[in-house]
């Protein structure tokens, strides 16, 4: 796939923002690297002259951005998302640097919509989002000091994006059709409700039960076919007699 088409499938996500500078110096990075689709969740300020000044000729990318009250709705239509995270998570899926990410990220572009996730900037995002994305990157900073304002952040993964959609590795193996996030989530929901009708499930006492089921399948990239048999088989036994 020509390299500029696999940028125009990739999303910037910037969940709760708090200041609208680090909103304009995002569009930026992204617009000297090739990258238009940005996503703001509920930014605490936007549109706002400082994003416009910061953008620094950039202001078409915050012009089309879209701006969506959830992460959820950010997610909409993405086969593949990544988390950019500084922290370490109580995860089973391994953390990838951001130069081993990015060639896979390009790769599924090809197929579909993919994003990359970008915390607020005092806390980073928080455990439930990491939840939601399909896996957790890093930025390999020096360990004794590795802040790095929002802007920064973005320009580095932008740059390693960049860098593989214009030199790409053709995959050993076929890739595979990832089902959506909103068919993830809709087996999520699904079996949730499958879990509380039987019993098993009490959501009064959730105690951590759908956050290590979400590790769970969250160690494979469920395909569309996947999601499709395991909603299959939880339907069948919701219909079992007693």
């Amino acid at each position: 796939m020509n390299g500029a088409i696999a940028l125009d499938r990739i999303r910037i996500v910037l969940s709760r923002t708090s200041h609208p500078g680090n909103i304009g110096a995002a569009a930026r990075a992204m617009k000297t690297m090739g990258l238009t689709r940005l996503y703001l969740v509920a930014p605490s300020a936007f549109p706002d002259p400082v994003a416009d000044a910061r953008a620094s000729g950039a202001t078409d990318v915050l012009e089309s951005a879209y701006v969506v009250a959830s992460l959820e709705e950010a997610l909409e239509g993405t086969i593949l998302s990544a988390a950019i995270t500084a922290r370490r998570r109580e995860r089973s899926v391994p953390v990838r640097s951001a130069r081993e990410a990015a060639p896979e990220l390009v790769a599924f572009a090809g197929k579909g919509d993919v994003a990359l996730v970008f915390g607020t900037e005092m806390s980073g995002l928080t455990n439930d989002e990491v939840e939601r994305c399909s896996m957790p990157v890093s930025i390999p900073a020096n360990p004794a000091f590795s802040s790095l304002n929002l802007g920064a952040a973005v320009q580095l993964l932008c740059y390693e994006l960049r860098m593989a959609a214009l030199s790409p590795t053709p995959p050993a193996e076929p890739l595979p059709d990832l089902a959506t996030f909103e068919e993830i989530e809709g087996f999520h929901r699904h079996l949730e409700r499958a879990m509380t009708v039987s019993g098993f499930y009490d959501p009064a006492n959730p105690k951590r039960l759908l956050q290590r089921l979400r590790r769970l399948f969250g160690r494979v990239r469920l395909e569309k076919e996947e999601v499709n048999i395991l909603r299959g088989i939880v339907g069948a036994l919701e219909r079992k007699p007693d």
